[in-house]
């Protein structure tokens, strides 16, 4: 459950960041059969100088990107899923320029980055792989056919550019990528929205009470992030109107889990979702993981709610 949270931290951590530089699509369903991508991010200016101060994240994005991250190292079925992903993209915006009689330029196209903490030489021989002169360490390119980009976290240099994405990796990457972040100035302009991700962050591995050591002590670095967050909401007039409790917290965490899971959820399911109480969301956010269907859910609501 908690690798969720992970996920779902790497999923708001990017679209924040992005979202002031073009439209985003998260999760994005492709194909006839449902495959969901993580991020899809259409810049609305193309090589956006803008982007610079997001370092090697902003030069991701400067052309259609798709975002993959990952909590734990990439495994050989998770680049297979990813690359067909990224390729049914390619071919349903080939078909729609070819019904609009329009020419589908290449940097229409996005290319996507797969996120990963590490990875093995063993994989990345596997998937032909290689580093390139033209980026950092960290950044292997795969043939240009499959329009992919593994970024091993872990190796990338520690200094500003690579900040972003280092707040993503574990252990001691992401805590010296935290306290970089602390130090940041207050006038920079994505260290609020990077705040708000955090702080939703640690209220949800509190709801779900982490036993993971790593995952103890990074709530504890976050604590005091939490406090900066809460005086800059006072300062800004936001506390009073922040959405405040475990139950609360727990309910979006869920239905976030959910509509992963199977798309748009029905009101009347959102409904009894929010009757539940922290223990039965608990619950739900375990058993989710069994479900293979809707109809599971609502089997599973209807012997709660009884």
């Amino acid at each position: 459950m908690t690798r969720f949270i992970h996920d779902q931290f790497s999923k708001d951590f990017i679209e924040s960041l992005l979202a002031p530089f073009g439209s985003i699509k998260a999760p994005s369903r492709v194909a006839a059969e449902v495959k969901m991508i993580d991020i899809l991010f259409t810049p609305r200016v193309l090589q956006n100088p803008e982007l610079a101060p997001l370092g090697l994240l902003g030069k991701f994005a400067e052309f259609p990107a798709i975002f993959e991250p990952f909590r734990n190292p990439v495994q050989e079925d998770d680049i297979s899923d990813c690359i067909i992903r990224v390729l049914e993209v390619q071919k349903a915006l080939q078909r729609e320029a070819k019904r609009n009689k329009t020419v589908l330029s290449e940097t229409a196209i996005p290319k996507q980055w797969i996120l990963t903490p590490t990875i093995s030489d063993d994989i990345l021989s596997k998937c032909k792989a290689d580093p390139d002169a033209n980026w950092m360490s960290g950044v292997y390119l795969t043939a240009d056919i499959l329009r992919t980009a593994i970024v091993a976290i872990h190796e990338l240099p520690s200094r500003s550019e690579t900040l972003w994405l280092r707040m993503l990796g574990r252990d001691t990457t992401q805590k010296n990528a935290i306290d970089e972040f602390i130090s940041l100035s207050d006038n920079n302009s994505f260290k609020q929205a990077t705040l708000e991700c955090l702080y939703n962050f640690k209220q949800n591995l509190e709801f779900y009470k982490p036993e993971d050591t790593e995952e103890t002590e990074l709530l504890m670095r976050l604590a005091p992030l939490y406090q900066q967050d809460r005086e800059l909401a006072k300062q800004e007039g936001r506390a009073e109107g922040r959405v405040e409790g475990r139950v609360e917290e727990g309910q979006r965490l869920v239905l976030r889990q959910l509509n992963r899971r199977f798309g748009e959820i029905d009101a009347s399911i959102i409904e009894r979702v929010r009757l539940l109480s922290t223990e039965q969301l608990e619950a739900l956010g375990e058993a989710l993981l069994d479900f293979s269907a809707l109809s599971d859910l609502e089997a599973w609501l209807n012997q709660v709610l009884q």
